[in-house]
């Protein structure tokens, strides 16, 4: 495939070798975080409004005694010598000033300081923001990019917002979390020149992608009915040649915006409660919703194999500088139990669904053969992660280059072994 400008960017950070599959910042949790940080500072204006309502009486009050105690203090005998004047006197020290008293005593912060607590169990922790200091300057590192770059939001996304303003608080912040990774650096040495690692940030910045225009010429867009298929004979889907060794391919326009919602909904509860945290993925089976039975259904018609011993439908949200480490979706050899609960053999192929666009970086980039998947909103790619001897295909190790610009949704489907014994293998053969 072409490599396009926007590669150039896909490479944001590579999780260190103690830490696996971090999603720093998923955009499920962060818009949350939004609404609720809009809802605080409109209760925060709230309590200022009724703060400022109790000082207007107050004042008002306050005005008021002092006009009224000048002129009686002129002469004190003979402004008490009106028996009206002295027992409006004896009302305001009983009772008046009481009533002030509890006035001045009322806390109108209640109602914000319950709602500021009700929130704050939402709200990122100091892991959260220490993962999202590494993840900029892992940006910095990886894109080589300078921190008046960054800050100023000199990115692909020209329409970024409130850049100027960032350059020395992120300079500030990059300058402390250094000090703290030299410090770690001391007590853990990590390696980073691990050759993987070097590959996979080339693939993510667009660098090293090995496909000759010999290759690139041999690939093709069809439309495709997976051999008469009686759903696809009328309305074949588009199919497009991604990779020939091995066989990646893309299904383009493969669900509609109405399921890529609804599943995203299904989905977001469940999703890492913890913005930095290890992430926790959505797992959808296909009693919870119409949609889930009928993404599994079109998985079964276009690719051929029989998902009823699949795994459930897996969905993770990355958002800025989320990314997946280089790994093997099938078991190896030397992991013979990888999925012995299951019963249902080794994983045989892989069903990534992209539900989103992405502005910059993203990509699925294969690292043993410099293959680079662009993410499209609405589209499907699939590849075999066995060969047919059923022996693993070590050149479908992959990972998901860190999201530099974006959100990006994906909802993957595990197909394995078990019954695709007398099923035909949808074409997906390498090329020559």
């Amino acid at each position: 495939m072409a490599v396009c400008w926007w590669l150039l960017i896909h490479c944001l950070l590579f999780m260190s070798s103690s830490a696996h599959n971090d999603f720093f910042t998923s955009i499920g949790q962060m818009t949350d975080l939004l609404f609720t940080e809009k809802d605080l500072v409109t209760s925060l204006k709230d309590y200022i409004r009724a703060e400022e309502d109790k000082l207007e009486q107050i004042k008002k009050w306050a005005d008021k005694l002092d006009v009224l105690s000048a002129a009686a203090t002129q002469d004190p005998e003979g402004f008490l010598g009106h028996p009206v004047n002295a027992f409006k006197l004896m009302k305001r020290l009983n009772t008046e000033w009481g009533e002030l008293e509890n006035l001045v005593l009322t806390d109108m912060s209640d109602v914000f300081i319950s709602n500021l607590t009700i929130q704050r169990q939402y709200f990122p922790n100091d892991d959260d923001q220490t993962g999202a200091a590494k993840a900029l300057m892992r940006l910095q590192d990886t894109y080589q990019l300078d921190t008046n770059t960054i800050s100023s939001g000199q990115l692909p996304d020209p329409t970024h917002q409130r850049a100027n303003g960032n350059l020395k608080y992120f300079e500030y912040q990059l300058a402390k979390q250094k000090k703290v990774e030299h410090k770690e650096e001391g007590q853990v040495k990590v390696d980073d020149y691990l050759p993987e690692r070097k590959t996979y940030e080339k693939l993510c910045r667009g660098v090293g992608i090995r496909m000759t225009p010999r290759r690139q010429s041999r690939l093709f867009c069809r439309y495709y009915d997976n051999n008469h298929h009686p759903r696809y004979v009328i309305g074949p889907v588009k199919e497009e040649d991604e990779w020939d060794r091995p066989r990646i391919v893309r299904y383009h326009d493969i669900v509609t915006e109405k399921e890529m919602e609804r599943v995203k909904e299904l989905a977001k509860p469940r999703v890492s409660p913890h913005i930095s945290s290890v992430s926790k993925d959505a797992w959808l089976g296909a009693f919870e919703h119409p949609v889930v039975d009928t993404i599994n259904q079109r998985i079964e018609d276009v690719t051929g194999l029989d998902v009823t011993t699949a795994e459930d439908l897996q969905v993770a949200n990355y958002g800025v500088g989320g990314q997946y480490e280089p790994h093997f979706d099938f078991g190896r050899k030397d992991e013979p139990d990888a999925f012995e609960e299951l019963g249902t053999g080794n994983r045989i192929a892989t069903w990534l669904l992209y539900m989103s666009d992405v502005q910059a970086g993203g990509a699925t980039v294969f690292t043993d053969v410099g293959a680079a998947v662009q993410p499209k909103k609405g589209t499907a790619v699939f590849w075999y992660n066995l060969h047919p001897s059923g022996e693993g295909d070590y050149r479908t190790r992959h990972a998901a280059c860190p999201v530099l610009v974006g959100n990006k949704w994906v909802s993957n489907k595990w197909i394995h072994e078990r019954g695709q014994e007398f099923r035909r293998r949808c074409g997906l053969q390498d090329t020559d």
